[in-house]
């Protein structure tokens, strides 16, 4: 029985994420967004905590830019020092991205998609 639930579950859960990781894809390189932001264009408002799920389900041949989405106070969501927080410190930095304490600046990095962006790469 317990698998049958699963499967039931899986379309409903596959659609939100496929959301999400394609606007995660949009993020330009030396930019960055928060979790909710991504949340909000995916056409998921309030779902910041889902978009950390589906980052961390997202099928590693996907390559997905999972560095540059922070918290809503540009900080590492991972925790300080450790092995994830120091490899999105550096992906971070290798696109020209200055973090500070583990802290990007949004008002100088954030993605602000412009028309075009939100009228034809997101579909949501």
């Amino acid at each position: 029985m317990q698998s049958d639930h699963k499967a039931v579950d899986m379309p409903a859960a596959t659609e939100p994420y496929l959301r999400i990781w394609h606007t995660v894809k949009l993020i330009p390189v030396g930019r960055v967004a928060s979790y909710g932001q991504i949340a909000d264009l995916a056409g998921l408002p309030g779902r910041a905590r889902m978009v950390g799920k589906a980052l961390q389900a997202a099928p590693k041949h996907m390559q997905l830019p999972w560095h540059r989405v922070l918290r809503s106070n540009g900080h590492i969501a991972f925790p300080v020092g450790s092995e994830t927080a120091e490899e999105q410190k550096g992906r971070l930095q290798s696109e020209d991205i200055v973090v500070l304490k583990y802290r990007v600046r949004l008002v100088d990095y954030q993605w602000q998609p412009d028309l075009a962006e939100l009228l034809f790469g997101l579909a949501f």
